[in-house]
């Protein structure tokens, strides 16, 4: 288990993950082998566990491995998961990645949306195959949420700008819907530069009245710049004017409690609290043992998210 996302339904939590069967041997294949699993529970500690949500689909354009997104409910009513996705229609494993939806009346069964992925990058803004055909593979982590005004959805991308210096070029692409099934790709909501490589599983939320923005950078795909002056972390923070931004990304702060902690949803409890899950490697050599942690109770502190074990 790795990757994990969350749905509340008002009742439940609903977390969706990445898994993959320890029958794959080499851990590090696990990329190709990912479905999404489901889980739920009242209290974010302890979960029970269904079936499967989504696996890849043979003969279709996702029919390798399913990677990470989000779920938001419509005004509809209707669940909608957007996923990432691997194909074998060009051999390219992990480089080759998509964005795709399902739907669902209950966050337990789904069914696929269209025959094609939702939208792919366009060169004018972002970083393509054919641009960068050893490393594109840079096209995923959708996370989708309602305009703040009321005025359709926004969709955030895990991508690169074009033209941009490598590990300096890491973005969140931008898209936009008034129905969450058709999307008109945007220009980058955030601009390249600021030492990130990638910025992966990307979420917005409102903490203590601010809008904050999440999102993973693992050192590698850091600049060593970057590293000297701030270390080596996983998990990082912004605060904003805004959910749809302008978000800042050389003002961006690691959260320090838990410093390979990755693809870590924040979760506001039931009390209004907010907390941090996400999945942590215990063994960092050989990425067998993976592990989704308990909730880690988070605050904001002149505007970057702390860490309240070890804050009053």
């Amino acid at each position: 288990m790795w990757d994990s996302w969350i749905a509340d339904d008002g009742a439940r939590y609903h977390l969706f993950f990445l898994r993959a069967s320890r029958a794959v041997g080499d851990a590090r294949l696990r990329h190709t082998a990912a479905r999404i699993g489901h889980a739920t529970s009242t209290d974010l500690t302890h979960w029970d566990v269904h079936d499967d949500a989504l696996a890849p689909a043979a003969g279709r354009w996702d029919d390798l491995a399913l990677w990470t997104g989000s779920v938001a409910r419509g005004d509809d009513g209707i669940w909608r998961l957007y996923y990432s996705a691997l194909s074998t229609s060009l051999g390219l494993g992990v480089l080759d990645q998509r964005i795709g939806m399902a739907e669902s009346h209950d966050l337990f069964m789904w069914r696929r949306v269209g025959d094609e992925p939702l939208l792919a990058p366009d060169p004018r803004w972002y970083v393509t195959r054919a641009q960068d055909p050893a490393v594109s593979g840079t096209w995923r982590d959708p996370f989708v949420f309602k305009d703040p005004d009321g005025d359709g959805w926004h969709m955030l991308i895990t991508a690169r700008a074009t033209g941009a210096r490598r590990l300096r070029d890491g973005v969140l692409g931008h898209a936009r819907s008034a129905d969450m099934r058709a999307w008109e790709l945007r220009p980058p909501i955030t601009e390249p530069g600021a030492g990130f490589g990638e910025l992966e599983v990307s979420q917005v939320r409102i903490v203590e009245g601010r809008p904050v923005l999440v999102f993973t950078c693992h050192p590698d795909q850091q600049t060593a710049e970057q590293l000297w002056r701030l270390g080596r972390f996983c998990t990082w923070s912004v605060a904003g004017e805004s959910l749809t931004g302008p978000w800042h990304l050389d003002r961006a702060r690691p959260f320090r409690g838990e410093p390979m902690l990755s693809a870590a949803p924040l979760v506001e409890r039931r009390d209004g609290s907010w907390a941090l899950l996400g999945f942590r490697n215990l063994d960092p050599d050989a990425t067998t043992q993976l592990e989704i942690v308990d909730p880690i109770p988070v605050g904001l502190l002149d505007g970057e998210l702390i860490d309240l074990r070890v804050h009053d």
